[in-house]
């Protein structure tokens, strides 16, 4: 392609994918490249997807029709986890011009430089077996906050997931290079470093052999001068061990917030679903954290409507939830992914009563925050304002993950700072 063009990105899908998505384009301002909004005209529009629900499957394919009302002759590139799974499927859409399977993604400047638009779909996939480098990626959008990945892939073969077949491998960056792109990341002025990865808990696998653990990766970043605040993205209750507990209650600088998917709460749904942990397992973890971190937020993930979930199994789980000192919930709708076990399951759940139980469990979600936010009033916690200014008003979160506005000025952007709760 020829010099001084425009390219314009967009995420769909996990903190994860936005990390990547951040790092393709930098890698394309060296290339030349000047970044446009994904709603300004561009020449190259990149698309990075995720395939986790049937939603951002269809998300993708209204993004390509936009593009087109907006500028039939720019070259479209499908990327990320659906442009994997059914690639063939993807070229199949009106006005997509290249699609990049896991092992190319990184690539994309390349294929860029040698791609020359024409009435074909170019297709760049492979079988997920032989995808099995590392691609280190980070965000920088402003001085708050980065996404930073340190893992990629799972061996877990959840039977309602497709991550595997996308993603491939559970597999690491060295535990130096995290080390290393952590003081890179500070030394830019950037407070809070959020750790990403499709199975955050397993990290250390290089190669096929474990070579470093999570709670290790932990115990290093914890002595970064450089970083002020660390998160850790998600992290399943299995590997988030007693360690790695007491390590983010004992520092300054991992903040007191855990996101720890559950997906049921009845243990006859987890088995169907080929989780690695039973409720109980669950519970005593949330019980250890709140006995360290009585302050401490806690996230969970659900998945409402899987196959065979009858009425006593959801009544199951929303007991289950409701006795839990939890902060939130993210609520999934089951929906049926292609080439998963769950589709052998018997017992499929009406679209109907999954939104229902949606619903409900999203009810649920929004008095656990009110909850949460009431128990913390009168308290004062550390806040890191952000850069935006929205209408006015700076917002920022604290430690435990409060979202907190007040109006804007210049001297709060990326501030450390008490604050009272009100």
């Amino acid at each position: 392609m020829t010099a001084e063009k425009t390219i314009a990105l967009h995420t769909l899908g996990c903190k994860l994918n936005y990390s990547e998505t951040s790092t393709l384009g930098r890698m394309l301002e060296k290339e030349g490249f000047t970044k446009k909004e994904f709603d300004e005209p561009a020449d190259v529009y990149v698309i990075n997807t995720c395939s986790v629900t049937e939603n951002a499957d269809k998300e993708c394919r209204q993004l390509v029709r936009r593009i087109q009302k907006q500028n039939a002759e720019a070259v479209v590139v499908i990327t990320g986890c659906y442009a994997q799974l059914k690639p063939k499927e993807i070229a199949t859409i009106p006005g997509v011009d290249l699609v990049l399977g896991a092992a190319e993604k990184f690539n994309l400047p390349e294929h860029l430089r040698n791609f020359t638009k024409g009435d074909s779909t170019k297709i760049c996939s492979c079988d997920i077996s032989e995808v099995n480098d590392f691609n280190a990626s980070f965000s920088v959008t402003n001085r708050t906050r980065t996404f930073l990945k340190v893992q990629d892939g799972c061996d877990y073969n959840c039977s309602f997931c497709t991550i595997p077949l996308a993603r491939g491998k559970s597999r690491s960056n060295s535990l130096e290079n995290v080390v290393q792109q952590a003081r890179e990341i500070g030394a830019q002025g950037v407070k809070e470093i959020v750790l990403t990865g499709v199975n955050l808990g397993d990290f250390g696998l290089m190669d096929g052999e474990r070579k470093n653990s999570f709670f290790e990766l932990c115990q290093a970043l914890d002595t970064v001068e450089e970083v002020s605040r660390y998160r850790i993205s998600s992290i399943e209750p299995n590997l988030l061990t007693k360690e790695i507990i007491e390590l983010v209650a004992s520092s300054k600088k991992f903040m007191p917030h855990f996101h720890i998917p559950l997906q049921s709460g009845s243990n006859t749904i987890l088995g169907l679903m080929r989780r690695r942990y039973k409720r109980e397992l669950y519970a005593e973890r949330i019980e250890m954290i709140k006995a360290l971190m009585p302050d401490c937020a806690i996230g969970v993930d659900v998945i409402v409507g899987f196959p065979s979930e009858g009425e006593n199994e959801f009544m199951e789980t929303f007991d289950f939830l409701h006795a839990l000192d939890v902060s939130y919930l993210h609520v999934f709708t089951y929906s049926e992914r292609p080439n998963t076990k769950a589709l052998e399951i018997k017992g499929v759940v009406p679209i109907q009563i999954r939104n229902e139980r949606n619903k409900i469990l999203r009810n649920l979600s929004y008095q656990k925050m009110q909850y949460f936010r009431a128990s913390q009033e009168g308290k004062t916690r550390t806040v890191l304002f952000e850069q935006e200014n929205k209408n006015g008003m700076i917002e920022g979160y604290t430690d435990n993950y409060i979202r907190i506005s007040t109006p804007f000025r210049d001297e709060l952007v990326n501030l450390e700072m008490e604050w009272p709760i009100r």
